[in-house]
């Protein structure tokens, strides 16, 4: 019989508590802070200065207003 750590039941367990009201815990509240600065806030900021890019990019050919 092999011993596991996780509980069966995984309602039970301190990830996913049983109460979904409950406060979250230290531990989620700093894997969702580094998840939003790590990978959401470069992501946007790429996302955003690349579609006003194109854009500007798009604007320009279309009206021939091409800077030069």
């Amino acid at each position: 019989m092999r011993s596991t750590s996780t509980p069966a039941d995984p309602a039970a367990s301190s990830v996913h508590p049983a109460d979904p009201d409950a406060p979250s815990t230290h531990q989620e509240e700093w894997r969702s802070f580094l998840f939003l600065t790590v990978v959401t806030a470069p992501v946007l900021a790429v996302v955003t200065v690349g579609g006003w890019g194109f854009i500007v990019w798009m604007y320009q050919l279309v009206t021939g207003d091409l800077p030069g």
